[in-house]
């Protein structure tokens, strides 16, 4: 365990972390020797597993050959196939892919491309970003307010110019999808249709509302409202995306959905290497390359060849092994056992998802309704800890501090016996309510 003052690490809190010294398939092993199951993929990021020998010799053989180029002055033959590939995979024809290094930067360089696309267009007066509550973008301050999650963006707030990042509320899985879309049209009509660039929303929600999603004709009524009133329709596929909903991208689950931009993160490169990015319809990539010429923006790492090589690597696996029809196949199989778990642990109010990225909301089994102080999303974490199991606790869905919900999305090539254990685990954490002390501290 690590963080003692002889350390020279900026840990992101005071508790104590285990040294993790290796990874295979869906398991981590720390420097005691302990093994853990890796239900959360870390934060849903080891879509193919640890340890992949082809994925390092990859990028092994790039950095032998090209291991960096600056974006502003050349192309690589990686990237050039790596982005063909890429949009070939997620069934987006005559899009751009554009690459950087993670979530954040992803979700910044999309917000960026709608404002700038509104100028060229000569409506300068579109800058507003339309986002839900709860919701979460990124970190860096752009997509951090373009983010409804209280708690991780209160402080920063004086930083944000709240007036640009107007909010509607998250689906409503009581409501029809078309009655639930319908809400975008109020927002819309309140902050006049004139002044808001795009609607920017995860397909399925992920750390502030655990695998929230609407019904069936949600996206579809979404994409008519954005086509009615001129505004670009932003898929935030970050943590949905690459198949862990059971299908390349989570905004077509429902229906054939296409947005005007996609972003991508989080599963691309899998963990390998950092590597995220956009994909802009031609629309959007020709209005600004027929106008000014260039998108006003940029990062050092943005294409960066030994990254790309990852993804690249990364996708002939999840292509060859049939990854998105696994993890549909494997989160029914989870998702029937999380509900079976329902049934046994009344402090379950909520199984639900797509694929493996699924969630379960804890509450109050007398009120069925969230704990008015939260903390059992992270005891239950801590108890699952103890199991050898790591999950995803999270807290605020409901007002900014209550709601506890546990994210749970283990790597796509999970087993049927290594889904047993992981429901195993939460059966005990659940059992003890999360009130037993740890014998070791959990990650969050």
């Amino acid at each position: 365990m690590t963080d003692s003052p002889s350390s020279s690490v900026f840990y992101r809190s005071r508790k104590p972390y285990p040294t993790a010294v290796r990874g295979e398939g869906v398991y981590l092993y720390d420097a005691g020797g302990r093994r853990y199951l890796d239900g959360s993929s870390g934060a849903l990021v080891a879509n193919i597993g640890h340890g992949r020998a082809e994925v390092a010799d990859a990028l092994a053989r790039q950095a032998r050959e090209l291991p960096f180029v600056h974006g502003s002055q050349f192309t690589s033959p990686v990237l050039e196939e790596y982005a063909a590939r890429l949009l070939n995979f997620l069934g987006l024809p005559g899009f751009r892919f554009w690459a950087v290094s993670g979530g954040s930067e992803a979700n910044e360089s999309a917000i960026k491309l709608a404002r700038q696309y509104h100028v060229e267009r000569g409506e300068p007066g579109r800058s507003k970003v339309i986002t839900r509550l709860p919701s979460y973008h990124g970190a860096s301050l752009g997509a951090l307010a373009a983010s409804g999650m209280g708690a991780r963006r209160a402080i920063y707030s004086p930083l944000f110019n709240e007036g640009a990042w107007p909010k509607m509320p998250r689906p409503d899985p009581r409501l029809a999808g078309e009655a639930d879309a319908e809400r975008l049209r109020e927002v819309l009509e309140t902050e006049g249709p004139e002044t808001v660039a795009a609607f920017l929303a995860e397909p399925v929600v992920g750390a502030s509302d655990a695998a929230l999603a609407p019904n069936a004709g949600y996206h579809a009524r979404i994409a008519a409202i954005c086509r009615e009133y001129g505004i670009l329709f932003i898929a935030d596929e970050v943590m949905s995306g690459m198949g862990r909903c059971g299908s390349p991208l989570a905004v077509r689950l429902g229906g054939d959905v296409t947005p005007d931009i996609v972003v991508l993160g989080k599963g691309l490169a899998a963990g390998y290497a950092p590597l995220a990015g956009l994909a802009a319809s031609p629309e959007v990539y020709g209005t600004v390359m027929q106008g000014s010429g260039a998108f006003q923006h940029g990062f050092t790492y943005a294409g960066h060849p030994v990254s790309v090589a990852a993804g690249l690597a990364v996708l002939d696996i999840v292509e060859r092994e049939g990854l998105p029809e696994r993890a549909r196949v494997q989160g029914e199989r989870l998702l029937a056992g999380l509900r079976e778990l329902k049934e046994r642990h009344p402090v379950v109010l909520e199984a639900r998802g797509h694929g493996l990225l699924l969630g379960l909301v804890l509450g109050d089994p007398a009120t069925g309704q969230a704990f008015g102080t939260p903390g059992m999303a992270e005891r239950v974490a801590r108890a699952a800890w103890e199991r050898g199991l790591i999950t995803y606790p999270g807290t605020g869905a409901v007002d900014g501090i209550r709601g506890d919900h546990l994210l749970l999305g283990p790597p796509l090539c999970i087993r049927d016996t290594e889904v047993e254990e992981m429901l195993a685990a939460l059966d005990g954490a659940l059992q003890a309510g999360g009130v037993s002390r740890p014998r070791q501290t959990p990650p969050g």
